[in-house]
């Protein structure tokens, strides 16, 4: 089996442990991005990108056995979820996450 991947520089993967789901993150560095990245310095990719005027990634602080993904805003502002995690793994290089999605460039 393998693994499909859409995301744009990964850092690492994590499984969520409630629904067992797999998702890929990389470093919050979207120009449109208006709030702390100290607080956010993570994009989580979920899909859905182009569906609906959907971006396919959160904004997300990754932990390493518990993720905070920015869900919604509103006026108090961020609206956040607590996803805790199965695993989580850091990609060390390019190559390993090329490797790890059955990819070779």
């Amino acid at each position: 089996m393998s693994i499909h991947t859409y995301t744009k520089d990964p850092i690492g993967m994590f499984t969520e442990k409630d629904t067992g789901n797999y998702f890929e993150y990389g470093v919050n560095d979207c120009p449109d991005f208006e709030g702390n990245r100290e607080h956010y310095p993570h994009i989580v990719w979920v899909g859905g990108e182009g569906v609906c005027g959907m971006r396919g990634y959160r904004y997300a602080k990754v932990k390493k056995t518990v993720a905070y993904i920015m869900v919604d805003e509103d006026e108090n502002g961020p609206l956040l979820e607590r996803w805790f995690l199965k695993s989580n793994t850091e990609y060390t290089t390019l190559a390993a996450a090329l490797a790890l999605n059955g990819r070779t460039k």
